[in-house]
């Protein structure tokens, strides 16, 4: 059990915040939620629950937001390459520029232990048949670049008492109440689903990907350790590495058990020009901290397809919440 009494989540109103915050609030954590809200939220009124809408990049607030906490999980970012390409700027301040003065104000509130979100995605192409933590970084957009440069800026921060670990999680995919159609698995089962094709770019790249619970039950995990085990450690975080193509079959043949009336499920391939293939290892996460994920690919497009089946995620094609790119350029954020 966890000695950590009070968490606060930046990002928290995100994909993977909004299946991770009520598991924390079951675990009887206390969590602040620290975010913009550009997406809203779906939280449940909760009596240990305190959302606090703001930014990552505004210290003053987040000084604010933090007192009592006494861990942190940090998932608040621009969080995929198109949102980078739509302006770079805003990108580059809350992904790179942000992170070390918001260190100090972890360290400055007396939080004893961090849980850094960064990606898979830092080691971009590689040949190599399996990725491990310590493989060259070679990312190859900003986003990538900027998750790899707050790393090491962590790693810098040897401030003693501030316990930190990083994550390098691979796609997340899967059913949340704020739920993203803008990733790969997610996005093959919405086309399945709603338009009875799936249309696939290149389809040889390696993607590996984690189910939402899977990443969800890592986060609390690192939570429960002692020290000892994470302090200054980085974990890959993955389970299937599957091509794009075989995640359009598995998404083609689960819609078409699932949903008969549907039909033959058509896959259509076109070029691409995004050559991003890898393939991480995951064995250090299991053999140092016993994490072996549950769930698999196909679970998470079966879960896919229930929601929208109950009518969970309606203009699926439509809504901006469900796509990172459209909703900021609504906002027009800066």
């Amino acid at each position: 059990m966890s000695s950590f009494k009070h968490v606060l989540v930046t990002g928290g109103a995100g994909y993977v915040g909004h299946v991770l915050v009520p598991q924390l609030l079951a675990n009887d954590y206390a969590v602040t939620v620290y975010d913009t809200l550009w997406f809203g939220t779906n939280f449940a009124p909760h009596p240990r629950l305190k959302i606090v809408k703001g930014d990552i990049r505004d210290t003053k607030t987040l000084a604010e937001a933090v007192k009592g906490c006494d861990a942190v999980i940090h998932l608040a970012c621009i969080s995929n390459d198109t949102s980078f390409a739509l302006d770079e700027k805003l990108s580059t301040s809350i992904n790179r520029d942000a992170f070390t003065p918001m260190l100090k104000v972890f360290r400055d509130a007396g939080i004893k232990r961090l849980i850094n979100a960064s990606t898979s995605s830092v080691y971009g192409v590689s040949d190599s048949p399996e990725v491990y933590e310590d493989n060259p970084k070679v990312p190859l957009t900003l986003y990538n670049r900027f998750k790899w440069e707050c790393e090491e800026q962590l790693m810098a921060f040897n401030d003693p008492g501030f316990v930190w670990v990083t994550i390098r999680p691979a796609t997340v995919c899967g059913y949340s109440p704020r739920c993203r159609l803008d990733l790969s698995v997610n996005i093959l089962t919405n086309f399945a689903v709603n338009k009875g094709k799936i249309t696939v770019f290149g389809g040889t790249q390696k993607r590996p990907n984690l189910h939402i619970l899977d990443m969800v039950n890592a986060y609390k995990m690192l939570l429960a350790l002692p020290d000892e085990k994470i302090d200054r450690k980085t974990f890959n975080c993955g389970f299937q590495n599957l091509s794009i193509m075989e995640i359009a079959q598995l998404a083609k043949r689960v819609v078409e058990e699932q949903i008969p009336e549907k039909g033959t499920i058509d896959i259509e391939v076109t070029s691409s020009d995004d050559l991003r293939s890898y393939q991480i290892n995951s064995d250090k996460i299991r053999r140092e901290l016993g994490f072996a994920p549950q769930f698999t690919i196909e679970d998470a497009v079966r879960d896919m397809v229930k929601a929208f089946q109950q009518g969970l995620l309606p203009r699926s094609f439509d809504d901006s919440n469900y796509f990172n790119v459209k909703k900021l350029q609504e906002l027009k954020v800066s």
